[in-house]
């Protein structure tokens, strides 16, 4: 994927917060024989994040690392074992029926599987219309107009030719359209996009981000995109939170990061990212060994330490790192920094 493959356009955006998380943990009890209590999943351990009106910003990680679970927090499909969500002003943390149904409304999602995402006995038609009439409209007449509408905005065009199909007579990209259309039928302010173009091919995918951009633009969307894929990160966000094993270990600007890359987990992650040019596949040396710590038992200190070549003994295997600040709305957990200032204040 190339700059000119995608258009990134800035979106206008103010400084009112729509979403942030504060020291967010979500922790899954185990059971032993289906009672006894046999610890717990460390799924989201301490994540902080700020959304502003109009913005994306990507969460990014391999898998295993919480994003996952992080999303369903968002969405309350989780609920927190402590710390606070709060969107457009109010915890959502313990809402009131009625007002969960609310907080819904504003928060559309997009699945990563478009297909096993709509039930495939209805058509098209009844999928756009069941959450419209989730919401209370009534007007038949009304709700022919909502789909009509967000259908011409997902380029399903011209509409009447598939408003009577059924999933499994459409395309991936037609199928993940009508997944996007769906989301945006009650006119969210906020649109959780988990992993949108994975199932993808390759030239579908630039046409899914660019009008997913294109409904950012327009409706001043703010955009949480949840990826393992820094590749089409690069072009579709405005800030990016590294994820790996339930924390947020780095997270800058776009440009920033990409540019400036800090923590040896993001290190490895843009090195793994897929490059068709047999000429860089020396660059693949970088990429650690081994797999995700276990979120049940999870490592003393930094939890990347175990895979980190640059893993400092008695510090980085011992205390977990705060986050440092290297400027440029900049920051990064890991003790590399430390001991990098700590030279700089001796010479």
């Amino acid at each position: 994927m190339t700059n000119e493959e995608i258009t990134k356009e800035k979106t206008t955006s103010t400084s009112e917060d729509i979403l942030v998380l504060d020291d967010l943990k979500v922790y899954f009890e185990l059971k032993k024989f289906g009672f006894q209590h046999a610890g717990y999943v460390h799924a989201v351990d301490g994540v902080d994040l700020h959304l502003k009106r109009g913005e994306t910003i990507a969460i990014v990680g391999e898998s295993g690392s919480g994003k996952t679970s992080l999303m369903r927090t968002i969405l309350r499909l989780n609920v927190p074992t402590s710390g606070t969500v709060t969107f457009d002003g109010e915890v959502v943390n313990d809402l009131s029926p009625e007002r969960l149904k609310a907080f819904r409304h504003k928060v559309g999602y997009v699945q990563q599987d478009p297909y096993g995402a709509m039930p495939p006995f209805m058509n098209v038609q009844t999928i756009l219309e069941e959450p419209l009439k989730i919401a209370g409209i009534k007007d038949k007449a009304e709700r022919n107009r909502r789909v009509l509408e967000v259908m011409e905005e997902v380029k399903m065009t011209p509409v009447e030719d598939f408003l009577t199909k059924f999933p499994h007579q459409l395309s991936g990209g037609q199928q993940q359209r009508i997944v996007i259309a769906r989301a945006m039928i009650l006119d969210p302010v906020l649109l959780v996009a988990d992993e949108p173009v994975s199932m993808l091919d390759a030239s579908v995918r630039v046409e899914i981000l660019k009008l997913m951009r294109n409904l950012q633009t327009t409706h001043n969307l703010a955009v949480i995109y949840i990826t393992h894929d820094l590749a089409t990160v690069r072009y579709f966000s405005e800030y990016i939170y590294v994820m790996y094993a339930g924390q947020i270990i780095e997270k800058a600007p776009e440009s920033e990061l990409i540019n400036n890359t800090a923590h040896p987990y993001t290190h490895a992650l843009l090195a793994a990212t897929s490059d068709p040019d047999p000429k860089n596949v020396d660059e693949m040396q970088d990429v650690p060994p081994g797999e995700p710590p276990s979120l049940v038992k999870p490592p003393r200190g930094c939890r990347f330490h175990p895979r980190c070549a640059y893993m400092i003994p008695g510090l980085c295997d011992v205390e977990v790192p705060p986050e440092f600040d290297l400027k440029n709305d900049h920051l990064v957990a890991c003790w590399l920094f430390r001991e990098h200032e700590i030279a700089k204040e001796r010479s």
